[in-house]
């Protein structure tokens, strides 16, 4: 039997190979949409890939199972359970096959058994691995986003992502179910979960790649309640705010993204900094830089959003970005290709074209905003010569703020920076200085004067400046 482990950082996102060494016959778990690593191992290895399996309706990355099916024929492999064929709606020109519980896939030697944990999602499945050449027992089980190393999948995505009222808590009520019945896998089962540290489908993922069901039964935080409405509490409370390109995911996954053969390629451009920032003006138009936070402060080109890279780039070009408009990217020139990955493993086929940073140099006008420390704005709060503003969530918002600061969380930004005051400066904070570098280059593009509190409110905590608790929530 062979097992490969591929993993996509940007996306904090798991696949894996699977394959029957005496027939060649592979199969490949979870794909990402960009499949040239599985056709290169697949290559390497002398295996024809002849499946393509599912666990579940993908929120976070377009699934490359479509792309797989093909390229190569492989027959896709998902769940039946849950709602009318899993949710699915696949084409009929495509190879596909229908799993319910404890169905197999059959690789040679290799079985796969379908196992259905709903939870995450209604037809979410899991998925056996027997290496039936020794054994008759699963020796781990590809757990998807069912079960993380430290965690279990989230189930409200499909109520916060898609707006499936209810569908909550009785996707946690479905989780307790299923972690009942994970529970009775023997100690030595190796858990392959589709997800790692930094991916919003659970709310504490841990960085190590694989886990055992023994492990997870005593130091995982959701194997401990035995109650079901302790369980439920425990799930759902302190959830991140999901992504909004989460529900684009969702919508594209039932039927699979459009094949990249047919996905125009960014160019590189190489128009002046003036020619970009009136560009950057249409109204279905996205110009993104790319630069580090402190290089942006010192001069931007007008009309442009910060999202550095890689730092901050794939979380908050999910959350902000707009599948409806042109994008393009200011980057390094070595920089191009990857971040063009990342797009397209997020079904943004909507990037047209690439400048080199060093564009802006040409920008006759550049706009800039200042850093300040808590204890510098303190004091002009205190004159009430700024606004305060706190981008950060509302569970943020709630646990402590500035007293009489304005709160509007930074994917909200863009819809209602006419709340704030265009004569007052504005002293904007989050947690520790990012979010508030991204809502700064959104406010200096709309006229106003910004200040990024430096080290956010970590660093005002440190220096002991006022905050409240008063749960007056200010939008």
């Amino acid at each position: 039997m062979y097992l490969n482990y591929f993993y996509e950082t940007s996306l904090a996102q798991a696949s894996y190979m699977v394959a029957c060494q005496a027939t060649g016959e592979a199969a490949v778990i979870d794909p990402a949409r960009n499949i040239e690593g599985y056709l290169k191992t697949a290559r390497e290895q002398g295996f024809q890939i002849v499946a393509a399996v599912e666990t579940h309706i993908h929120a976070d990355f377009v699934s490359g199972v479509t792309e797989l099916a093909r390229r190569t024929g492989a027959k896709i492999y998902h769940s039946i359970e849950g709602v009318d064929n899993g949710g699915y709606e696949w084409s009929s020109y495509l190879p596909v096959k229908g799993l319910r519980d404890q169905d197999t896939v059959q690789l040679g030697k290799v079985q796969l058994r379908a196992v259905h944990t709903p939870g995450h999602t209604p037809e979410h499945m899991a998925y056996e691995l027997i290496d039936g050449a020794v054994a008759d027992r699963p020796m781990g089980i590809f757990t998807g986003d069912f079960v993380f190393v430290g965690d279990v999948g989230r189930p409200d995505l499909l109520e916060k992502a898609v707006g499936v009222v209810g569908s909550a808590e009785e996707g946690a009520r479905q989780m307790f179910s299923s972690i009942q019945r994970f529970k009775k896998y023997a100690d030595y089962v190796q858990i392959w979960p589709g997800h790692g540290s930094g991916s919003a489908c659970g709310k504490a993922l841990g960085a190590v790649p694989t886990s055992t069901v023994g492990y997870e039964r005593l130091f995982n935080p959701a194997f401990q309640p035995t109650e079901e409405t302790a369980f439920i509490n425990l799930l759902l409370d302190g959830q991140p705010e999901p992504p909004a390109y989460f529900a684009k995911m969702k919508e594209v996954n039932k039927t699979g993204m459009t094949p990249l053969q047919q996905v125009p390629s960014p160019v590189e451009m190489q128009l002046t900094g003036d020619e970009i920032a009136e560009l950057a003006q249409y109204n279905q138009t996205m110009v993104i830089d790319t630069r580090s936070i402190q290089t942006f402060a010192t001069g931007s080109i007008p009309g442009t959003i910060n999202l550095p890279y890689p730092d901050m780039f794939t979380e908050w070009l999910g959350r902000l970005a707009d599948y409806e408009k042109t994008i393009y990217l200011i980057a390094e020139p070595h920089q191009f290709a990857p971040l063009r990955k990342i797009m397209l493993g997020m079904g943004m086929d909507n990037l047209k074209g690439f400048f080199a940073t060093s564009v802006i140099d040409s920008a006759s006008e550049k706009l800039t905003y200042d850093t300040q420390s808590p204890s510098v704005v303190d004091k002009k709060r205190e004159r009430d010569d700024v606004q305060v503003l706190d981008v950060r969530y509302i569970d943020e918002w709630d646990e402590a703020h500035i007293p009489n600061a304005k709160h509007i969380p930074l994917p909200k930004l863009a819809e209602r920076a006419d709340e704030l005051n265009p004569k007052k400066p504005v002293a904007v904070h989050c947690r520790s200085g990012k979010r508030s570098a991204i809502a700064s280059s959104m406010l200096i593009n709309q006229g106003f004067d910004v200040i990024n509190v430096e080290g956010g409110f970590i660093n005002w905590e440190q220096q002991n400046l006022e905050t409240t608790k008063d749960k007056i929530k200010e939008g």
